[in-house]
């Protein structure tokens, strides 16, 4: 809140400069040419009453990018050392030719199409399908339909019904349905197919559903970028987690988004992988160029700590590692808000940060060891609280974990309204709230 307030105030404008700039002019059109001459002044030189007032502010230091986040892999060592990467080619880190591994600077929708492109050249039964895939709006799908033809990359009419209906059936006879929705927003037309057949169709078979070879897999772009408002910058997921049968993955990076995609299209599972559309070109990382997976249902531990457990899943996760950055380094117009226990000399506190990446089935052992072992946990997610994963996650992990807490379970989210789109960026988790709250669950 501190750190957005600043921002529009470091303007120094009341109005857009573009609006005051249109005022002037109109003013100066009207007065005419011969009225700036008599008062000596130029047109440009001649302050209207229109015009806006130019506050004084003192100069603000603006947060990182979320491009330079730390936890993005900018070496093929680091990328190669991923917890839990399995090559379907069977030769581990050293290839196929025993000279090792490549890898490639990709930024998140170029890892997405990467993935997409190697799902389609290994199985020929695969299909990608969406309402613009044969152009992409995020680029997700660019290129493709040239790659592998219009019978195997087409777009749909626009209905998401229709999009999660036909794959829901194209699985059915063994094909692998790869469906694009082109805004999470979106997917709530298509709410019925999802929970009530897709979630409901292997269970009800026996098993039998889909037939071998065949899977369905939905992706969608969620989340806000600042500008978005009401109906392009939700967040769903929270809406699945009652669909027993479905499986809900989130990337944080380009590395995780590949892996984990290819293993949902692998995946007999109906799978929803939805991707923080903030992060298709701002994280970049070295991605590995061979087909490889990553395990749907296991968190992955980022940052080990013994303090304090913070678990969060996309965008929200870049975030809270600033802030922890930020608590473990307190710069010296911090310190003397914190509590003595927190203030240098006293050792910073450790502080673990998991990335949850598997929303459902959620990972309630993993998590509810983690919390045991640190004794505090805070989550943190853009969605709203009502219904969200943070207070499903929270309700479990503390019935489980309720004699090792020392302090109640903290939740950072988004708030429960529609988000608005003059104010979105008071809308996302930012570093000032997650801070507050990690001070908060410490100091208890």
């Amino acid at each position: 809140m501190i750190r957005s307030i600043n921002t529009y105030k470091s303007t120094g404008l009341t109005w857009s400069r573009s609006s005051a700039e249109r005022i002037r002019c109109y003013v100066v059109q009207a007065q005419g040419e011969s009225g700036s001459q008599q008062n000596g002044k130029s047109p440009s030189a001649r302050q209207s009453r229109s015009a806006p007032s130019i506050n004084p502010a003192p100069p603000t230091t603006e947060e990182p990018s979320l491009g330079e986040s730390p936890l993005f892999l900018h070496t093929s060592e680091e990328a190669l050392a991923t917890p839990g990467i399995r090559f379907t080619d069977g030769h581990g880190l050293k290839g196929p030719t025993g000279k090792g591994r490549q890898t490639r600077r990709m930024n998140l929708y170029q890892a997405i199409r990467d993935a997409l492109g190697t799902a389609l050249d290994t199985n020929p039964k695969a299909f990608v399908f969406g309402e613009d895939v044969q152009t992409g709006v995020f680029r997700c799908t660019t290129g493709l339909v040239e790659e592998f033809g219009k019978k195997r990359v087409f777009n749909t009419p626009l209905t998401e019904q229709g999009i999660a209906g036909f794959g829901i059936g194209l699985a059915s006879v063994g094909a692998t349905a790869i469906a694009e929705i082109q805004f999470g927003d979106y997917i709530f037309p298509a709410f019925d197919q999802l929970v009530n057949e897709a979630a409901k169709q292997r269970y009800a078979s026996g098993g039998a559903y889909p037939l071998e070879g065949g899977s369905l897999t939905i992706r969608a772009p969620i989340g806000s970028v600042g500008h978005g408002g009401l109906y392009h910058s939700q967040s769903p997921e929270g809406f699945f987690l009652g669909a027993a049968g479905l499986k809900v993955v989130i990337p944080r990076s380009p590395i995780q988004a590949k892996g984990l995609l290819l293993a949902a299209i692998r995946d007999p599972n109906p799978v929803l992988v939805f991707e923080p559309k903030i992060l298709y070109r701002a994280a970049v990382e070295e991605v590995p160029t061979d087909d490889y997976t990553l395990p749907i249902g296991q968190p992955e531990i980022v940052r080990d700590g013994t303090d304090l457990t913070v678990v969060a899943y996309g965008t929200p996760l870049h975030i809270c590692q600033r802030a922890i950055d930020l608590l473990r380094s307190p710069p010296p117009a911090l310190v003397s808000f914190l509590p003595k226990s927190l203030r240098p000399p006293n050792p910073a506190p450790s502080i673990q940060l998991i990335d949850l990446r598997t929303i459902s089935p959620m990972p309630l052992g993993a998590l509810t060891e983690a919390v045991k072992k640190t004794g505090r946990m805070v989550i943190v997610h853009e969605a709203g609280k009502a219904g969200g994963v943070g207070n499903d996650l929270a309700g479990e992990v503390g019935r489980r974990a309720f004699e090792y807490l020392e302090a109640p379970i903290g939740l950072v989210t988004g708030w429960d309204t529609p988000v608005p789109l003059t104010f979105e960026k008071f809308y996302q988790p930012d570093v000032i709230r997650v801070f507050d709250k990690l001070v908060e669950t410490l100091a208890y």
